[in-house]
């Protein structure tokens, strides 16, 4: 995530890219006032789940264009209208302070934070900690400087994804009772279908040469954690940053240490930097994509089909048998 951009004022700050739903829609005129449960979702990977769960009750709008750069988004009069006239605001609070002013400002009722229904952690890669991106604390009595540097990719440990889905799912239940059997039943699906995914993920890298795979954006600290990986990010948080000669020669040296082969870059940002450090130590690149948004450059159409190309990705890259 880039530090830069989320020094500015709230109302400029960042969202993340959403890709084309089968039941979603970036109108705000379709947004809210239909007969059917209306919800606003901050980004891709929010999107989704409501998409998953909600099925044919819910109208889901997202807040970001699909194939929007994830740190580009304003929120406009217009958004925030938007949000006033949803029966429900699905976000992740901590990691779009511009969605989270204008959540905190509307009178919707059902605010779902989805950073409160799994636990947040603080995965320092490589020496850049995630400064700037302040998660949601769990537990009671963190104050903002404990919270400051959670990290906010949950969506990529399909585990967590869960957690959330499951959360999410109970507040749809509540918010909308005429159609609870319903969401119940959604979520019960889209919980076991991450269940599959999360076992996919660790039968396909168990066995591999190497443990370790390079980013450059430190975006995938859950997903290394859940499946004993570890993840080295060459510019930390902003993912178009330029590598210090210093840093690219420590690479250099844990490439050759660790027989890392390829150096990972994502969709909707620069390849610049990974091709970089590719050429310097004569490395190969490859996408692994952190499903912030969904565009035609994407492996695939959906969350699935993508964490399922990412698994691909790594297994080649890893040396996985």
């Amino acid at each position: 995530m880039n530090v830069r951009r989320r020094l500015i004022p709230a109302a400029l700050a960042s969202a993340l890219g959403l890709g084309a739903l089968t039941a979603c829609s970036s109108d705000s005129a379709a947004s809210g006032n239909t007969d059917k449960f209306d919800v606003v979702a901050s980004f891709y990977p929010m999107a989704f789940l409501a998409e998953q769960i909600g099925g044919g009750h819910a109208n889901v709008t997202s807040l970001t264009e699909p194939g929007q750069e994830p740190h580009d988004l304003e929120i406009s009069t217009k958004q925030r209208a938007q949000l006033e006239e949803a029966d429900a605001a699905l976000y992740l609070k901590g990691l779009q302070p511009a969605v989270d002013e204008a959540v905190g400002q509307t009178g919707i009722k059902t605010k779902i934070d989805a950073a409160g229904l799994t636990h947040l952690e603080d995965h320092g890669t490589g020496g850049h900690s995630h400064e700037g991106e302040e998660g949601h604390a769990e537990e009671e009595g963190h104050s903002d400087e404990e919270e400051h540097g959670r990290d906010p990719h949950v969506w990529l440990d399909p585990v967590k994804y869960a957690e959330i889905a499951q959360g999410v799912g109970k507040a749809f239940e509540k918010a909308d009772p005429d159609h609870a059997a319903d969401y119940k039943k959604n979520t019960a699906a889209l919980v076991t279908k991450l269940k599959g995914l999360d076992s996919d993920f660790e039968n396909g890298l168990k066995n591999s040469r190497s443990k370790v795979f390079f980013t450059n954006h430190a975006a995938f600290g859950y997903l290394a954690e859940r499946y004993g990986l570890t993840q080295e990010a060459i510019s930390g948080i902003d993912p178009e940053s330029e590598p210090s000669g210093a840093r690219v020669r420590e690479l250099q040296q844990e490439a050759k240490a660790d027989g890392v082969t390829t150096v990972f870059y994502e969709t909707l940002v620069s390849d610049k930097t990974a091709k970089t450090l590719a050429r310097d130590a004569n490395l190969k690149t490859d996408v692994l994509d952190p499903l912030e948004g969904i565009t035609d450059k994407s492996r695939g159409d959906d969350y699935f089909q993508v964490m399922e190309a990412n698994l691909k990705a790594l297994r080649t890259a890893l040396g996985a048998t």
